[in-house]
């Protein structure tokens, strides 16, 4: 038997105000995966149209449909939908129709010859506006540079991982972004397979240029978590003796000018304003590392997950 179609695969895919796609996607995925053992996971990250309503209609007994108690963002939907998923594959992928579901059987190929943990798509002729292809592009290019990871297209969200893979991922805030970087530092071994991208079939995007702060953000914390996180002497403690070596300089200076000149020092804001705002700066990206790591120490440690489930429906039921 061929072990791609005899392994139990779950789809998972976040949805919020997809009401106008969902169907078409739900059929689409089954037209592309007959013959294939298979769980569709929809988590609805508290739409406010009739998403889960015409989810409901369906009557489809392969559909599962999480519904979320209040709107908690793409990262935590995938994380709901991969901690439920049963399957020995699982896949993600947009409920907006851009990704094609008939892409995933040459995908799981890849993922069931053993060699590879993650397969992701590469977005061929991508059908986006600048407003999205802009923030994409800036995200790609950081995430190469920083971790030399030569990953083409992090904001492709179809994409295949071993189960182990998959649910070792812990994600929280907006990580969903860095998905496959995220796989790298667990180890896995990737595969980058060019894939389809069509127009938005309906409804309205959800992002904008603002994600350029929020990927810049999430990467500087990843930045710390991947060379940093078992040594933060290594970072804090060099920026703490250089600002000290700093203060001594210009104490020195002062002193100097002092005692040498004989000028009065005790007005001047050189000391005052150079330490606030390099302190401030300190301050506020020291108080974000640590409370991201308190975060992840909280539901960690006590085996509790950051979102809770309002229900779970299979088939309409």
């Amino acid at each position: 038997m061929n072990p791609v179609t005899a392994s139990l695969l779950s789809i998972v895919v976040p949805l919020y105000n997809e009401e106008e796609n969902v169907v078409l996607l739900t059929s689409k995925i089954n037209e592309s995966l007959q013959g294939y053992i298979y769980q569709i996971i929809y988590v609805d990250d508290f739409s406010t149209d009739h998403t889960r309503k015409k989810i409901s209609e369906m009557k489809d007994p392969r559909v599962h449909l999480i519904s979320l108690k209040k709107n908690y963002g793409q990262s935590l939907a995938l994380a709901a939908g991969i901690d439920y998923a049963e399957g020995e594959y699982i896949i993600t992928m947009d409920g907006d129709l851009q990704n094609d579901p008939q892409d995933i059987p040459k995908m799981l190929e890849y993922a069931v010859s053993g060699e590879y943990d993650v397969v992701t798509g590469i977005r061929q002729k991508r059908k986006d506006s600048l407003v999205k292809k802009i923030p994409s592009k800036i995200a790609n290019f950081m995430v190469r540079r920083v971790t030399k990871l030569d990953i083409k297209d992090n904001g492709c969200a179809l994409k295949v991982f071993t189960r182990d893979i998959a649910k070792d991922l812990n994600l929280y805030g907006e990580m969903h972004r860095f998905i496959t970087l995220l796989a790298h530092l667990e180890g896995a071994q990737i595969k980058q397979v060019p894939v389809k991208h069509h127009a938005r079939n309906a409804g309205v995007s959800k992002y904008g240029l603002e994600r350029i702060f929020k990927v810049v953000a999430d990467m500087m914390l990843l930045l710390f978590i991947r060379k940093y996180f078992q040594r933060p002497i290594h970072l804090f403690g060099i920026l703490g003796v250089l600002l000290i070596i700093l203060g001594i300089f210009i104490n020195i200076y002062l002193l100097i000018v002092k005692l040498v000149y004989g000028q009065d020092i005790g007005n001047r804001p050189l000391l005052i304003f150079g330490m606030m705002f390099i302190l401030a700066g300190i301050q506020l990206f020291t108080i974000g590392i640590v409370m991201e790591l308190l975060i992840r120490t909280y539901y960690e440690s006590q085996n509790k997950r950051p979102y809770r489930i309002k229900s779970i429906s299979i088939g309409g039921q």
